[in-house]
């Protein structure tokens, strides 16, 4: 799971609609079980990460969700377990987008050397069972997030586990600690994905009310991918993902 953790890094976010209450088979497990079998599971995956480019679009929006006031185009190479390259393809609108994206991307080099810091783990987080759930079609448990420490890199909210697979597909919260003076009363959502055998954050979106210039809503999405020299576009698709 490449994981892209601090206040540029979650400055954009896709937000995913929940559904209705699930009914997985079986009894209920523990908190703690469920933290233990998440943790087990990514680390499974992450020994099937590879390097991989990803093209993705980045639009700043104002009040409302209506009109672009700014959308940055970049095509980001990652190569496990902690560098990444990036390159802008397209700018339009105001300039605040891309100054925000320029930060987000060059923050990730330095989110990526220091994982372990905002690790959905018990060394970062108290987790308590919430309630079971539907997302996007595949039944989840949900869990309270309670961070240790005061820490922009970590969030105080909800985190939603596969009960099939135990792997990450959402979390959504505020930052434990405010990550800047001119940035308040942030809410951001995470969404995870497995593209081509590979589970990693897909769209992220983060609305906050910025000095000077108001509340604006960042929202990233991964729009292509190449993995092992294929377009792997088509493994987006949630369905497919066990």
């Amino acid at each position: 799971m490449v994981s892209r953790f601090n206040f540029w890094g979650l400055l954009l976010v896709h937000l995913v609609g929940c559904g209705v209450t699930a009914q997985p088979a079986g009894p209920i497990p523990s908190a703690e079980t469920i933290i233990s079998r998440m943790i087990e599971a990514t680390a499974q995956r992450n020994l099937r990460l590879r390097p991989f480019k990803v093209v993705r679009r980045y639009q700043l929006f104002g009040k409302g969700l209506e009109t672009t006031k700014s959308e940055v185009i970049a095509r980001i190479a990652y190569v496990p377990p902690d560098v990444s390259h990036y390159t802008t393809q397209k700018v339009s609108g105001v300039g605040l987008g891309e100054v925000l994206v320029r930060k987000v991307l060059e923050s990730e080099r330095d989110v990526l050397t220091h994982r372990d810091a905002s690790a959905f783990s018990p060394a970062n987080y108290e987790f308590e069972f919430l309630r079971e759930d539907i997302l996007e079609d595949r039944p989840c448990y949900v869990l309270e997030l309670r961070p240790r420490r005061k820490d922009s890199r970590l969030l105080r909210g909800t985190i939603w586990i596969d009960a099939r697979s135990y792997l990450i597909r959402r979390v959504e919260g505020e930052p434990a600690k405010s990550p800047s003076w001119w940035a308040r009363d942030i809410h951001i959502v995470l969404e995870f994905r497995e593209v081509n055998g590979i589970w990693i954050q897909t769209a992220l979106e983060s609305t906050a009310n910025i000095r000077l210039f108001g509340r604006h809503t960042m929202v990233a999405r991964d729009m292509t991918y190449e993995m092992d020299g294929s377009d792997a576009t088509a493994f987006l698709d949630p369905k497919k993902s066990e």
